[in-house]
């Protein structure tokens, strides 16, 4: 149709679009999706503007109307608006590093800036053969992931467990603990209470790492599109880093929030709802999203660790066995665990790293071989004795040493161990030097151990894990052990 009514007011975009079949009219506005009439060639995902300010994105079109997903503002019927010819787009760079935005590129915390290049939000996957093998360990700081299942830069990990288990908490964690790493970190808070972000970025400020931190918060009370837009992004920020031949690690906290919204968002279009009333390339959402992580020829690299709640432990679910099937492994934490205490709250059994041992430091992948054999037969054994059984010699020795390793991966929020000092723990179980030692105790004796050899034994600082440990490195560490003997620590006094 001929639009006959002029625009009030001035909208600066390219020449070429300043045609009347650009300019489109509002026939019906209902829960923040606009019907428009009048938008010739307008493409999916462009980006719109209304005579009075408010913003819109395109995610539908049929010959006659256009149905625009309002980001910003209030719309009204009859209301004029105009194709900008643009699509999402997120600012990159050095900038933005230390600030928190939101996915459509506003401050929210940080000094404003002039990006001096922007990304489109969405953005296709680094094709194969830019991309290289995943070799390059992700130092985590947490040794239950390291030593057993380690995660590789260029690795897409999930997390997932019920609520209040911990993932935030450990997401952050490894974030924390690049600190003087070269290594950029992209948090992606999706629909989460304001409360709950800020800790996470108290956290870094505490933490000293925020300067290396970039923020992207959709909250729970910003519109469906705002929260579907997050992922992709954070996803287009890390993109940035990675090809100047940076590593990043990206977090998505979380991703069944994000497919809540991206259900919302479909059924206020009139999508055809699927399974549990999701649209039907759900799947595609995330797979476009997490195919973006990878490891390319140029050293840069994005790591992904999405997080996936579960309800009641059930990791069979819809989202939750997409995320499986798309990830390169996943991390389950146990409610029972985290009840239990054991945290951070890994499921050894349940948990694995399709990389494996080609992400670990050879130093530490030889130490820790037999050691998830060795919690395995532990698990076994203590289910056994649990109803009576009793043990030979033999059995009790594996059940009494799995019980004070159990001990010793235990970790506190932000309790980070060094890829080091993961060496001589697993130097000093392996030799026994735990086995004498109460069981309520272990822990402080290898606190022990850690303290000495931060302080008196400075040359292992320059120890290089990509060897195996010589005989000299491997003689101080147990040193280390026998002064924390010495002192009464391994019985307990």
């Amino acid at each position: 149709m001929e639009v006959k009514r002029e625009l009030p007011f001035r909208i600066v975009v390219q020449p070429q679009r300043l045609e009347k079949k650009f300019y489109g009219r509002v026939v019906a506005y209902r829960d923040g999706i606009a019907t428009v009439e009048g938008l010739g060639n307008i493409g999916y995902y462009e980006t719109v503007q209304f005579e009075e300010g408010a913003k819109g994105i395109v995610m539908d079109v049929d010959p006659q109307l256009s149905y625009v997903v309002t980001t910003s503002g209030e719309v009204h019927i009859g209301e004029m608006c105009l194709a900008t010819g643009e699509v999402p787009a997120i600012p990159v760079g050095y900038d933005v590093l230390g600030k928190v935005l939101d996915p459509l590129g506003n401050v929210l915390e940080g000094d404003t800036f002039t990006p001096a290049q922007v990304y489109p939000v969405e953005r296709p996957a680094k094709p194969l053969y830019e991309r290289s093998r995943v070799n390059e360990p992700v130092e985590t700081g947490i040794a239950a992931i390291d030593m057993l299942i380690p995660v590789g830069h260029g690795q897409r990990e999930l997390i997932l467990g019920d609520r209040q288990v911990g993932k935030t908490t450990l997401a952050t964690d490894i974030l924390i603990n690049q600190k003087g790493k070269d290594v950029i970190g992209v948090y992606v808070s999706i629909g989460q209470k304001v409360s709950d972000t800020a800790a996470i970025i108290n956290s870094f400020k505490v933490n000293d790492v925020m300067d290396q931190v970039v923020m992207v918060v959709a909250a729970a009370s910003d519109p469906a599109i705002v929260r579907f837009l997050a992922p992709y992004a954070g996803a287009s920020i890390a993109e940035y880093f990675m090809e100047q031949g940076r590593k990043v690690i990206i977090v998505f906290d979380d991703l069944s929030k994000h497919a809540v919204s991206y259900r919302e968002l479909t059924l206020l279009l009139r999508r055809p709802p699927g399974r549990e009333a999701y649209p039907g390339d759900i799947f595609y959402a995330h797979s476009r999203l997490l195919e973006r992580a990878a490891k390319l020829t140029n050293g840069g690299s994005i790591t992904a660790f999405p997080i996936c709640e579960t309800q009641l432990g059930d990791f069979s679910a819809y989202i939750p066995t997409n995320l499986i099937s798309i990830t390169d492994g996943q991390l389950f934490l146990d409610s029972g665990l985290f009840n239990a205490g054991r945290r951070p709250a890994i499921n050894i059994g349940l948990s694995v790293s399709r990389v494996g041992g080609a992400a670990q430091y050879p130093a530490i992948r030889k130490l820790s071989s037999g050691l998830r054999s060795t919690l395995a037969r532990y698990e076994e054994l203590s289910e056994f004795t649990r109803f009576g059984g009793k043990l030979d010699d033999a059995s009790q020795k594996i059940l009494s040493r799995g019980e004070r390793t159990i001990k010793l991966l235990v970790q506190a929020a932000h309790e980070l161990y060094s890829s080091l000092e993961q060496a001589a723990l697993l130097v000093l179980l392996n030799n026994g030097y735990f086995d004498a030692a109460d069981v309520g105790n272990v822990k402080e004796v290898w606190n022990s151990v850690r303290e000495y050899l931060r302080t008196e034994v400075p040359q292992l600082k320059s120890v290089d894990l990509h060897e195996p440990l010589d005989d000299e490195t491997t003689r101080l560490i147990l040193m280390a052990g026998e002064r924390a003997m010495k002192i009464g620590k391994l019985n307990g006094a």
